[in-house]
């Protein structure tokens, strides 16, 4: 089928969809597919994609992909799972996963990793008490940073993260001013279970000072720029069943908001973070 068949197919879908609606409310379906094409230039996505229960067959056909993070990080031959959100004569895909990738040089090419020197942009979440919070509130310290998720099964991985920035909150306490100096952030990937009143507890057994822990020296957040985020990191992650897929990456952040350090996987030692924090303020 060709690209103008497929906007054709695409069209009359819509059509149909508007003219069979007596009220145009957003209705919701689940796609999975393999991406064929990405044309970023017009926010469309070209995806074979599976049966969608309950509005069309299997076929390949362009769908239009509003956010530009979403963009970015889609590469053809990949494996995505999303949302296909119809409203009236309108609809678009959100909530886009990537489900597996070749590993080609062409899919990794669309894949942006922050590197050292790079200023981290002022994402927004919602920390463990309910609170807004800001990247840039960090400013004038140096911010150590994981991605985890409270439910994460496997201990190398999230249990692993947590238990070293345990032991790093504990070395760095020895030190009142670098302690004043320095901040701790702990982001879940999983912001639809990981609630702050679930973050809180998680937060509270790790530092082992529960119902007394302030997570003034470190935090535990999560929230709707968390999938952005992790991707301007170059960490990808993915649903499947009850658990979350997904790499590991653990950042440095200068004072002036600048990555100094990061770390993929889970083979770095809490002594060397804790000095690489005293370095990034610029002590020995």
């Amino acid at each position: 089928m060709s690209k103008c068949a497929f906007v054709s197919v695409f069209i009359l879908l819509l059509l149909a969809v508007s003219l069979g609606a007596c009220r145009r409310n957003e209705q919701r379906y689940e796609v999975k597919g393999k991406v064929v094409m990405v044309e970023k230039e017009k926010h469309l996505v070209t995806i074979a994609h599976e049966d969608v229960k309950g509005l069309m067959p299997a076929m390949t056909m362009p769908f239009t992909v509003p956010s530009k993070a979403d963009l970015d990080f889609i590469a053809p031959e990949d494996q995505v799972t999303a949302t296909l959100v119809v409203d009236g004569s309108q609809s678009w895909l959100e909530n886009v996963f990537v489900v597996r990738t070749t590993g080609t040089p062409s899919a990794a090419a669309n894949v942006a990793e922050a590197n050292k020197g790079d200023e981290v942009p002022n994402y927004v979440l919602k920390n463990q008490d309910g609170k807004q919070i800001r990247l840039h509130d960090y400013r004038g310290k140096a911010l150590l940073l994981t991605f985890i998720y409270t439910r994460c099964p496997l201990p190398e991985y999230c249990t692993l993260m947590s238990n070293n920035f345990a032991q790093i909150d504990r070395q760095l306490q020895q030190s009142p001013d670098l302690y004043a100096k320095t901040h701790l952030l702990s982001v879940s990937i999983d912001p639809n279970y990981d609630s702050p009143q679930v973050l809180r507890s998680y937060g509270a057994a790790h530092t082992e000072r529960y119902e007394k822990e302030t997570f003034s020296h470190w935090e535990f957040a999560s929230g709707e720029q968390v999938k952005q985020m992790a991707q301007f990191f170059g960490l990808r992650y993915f649903p499947e069943k009850d658990e979350i897929i997904h790499g590991l990456k653990t950042v440095i952040i200068a004072p002036d908001g600048k990555i100094v350090k990061v770390y993929t996987g889970n083979d770095w030692k809490p002594e060397d973070a804790a000095n690489e924090l005293k370095r990034a303020l610029g002590s020995s």
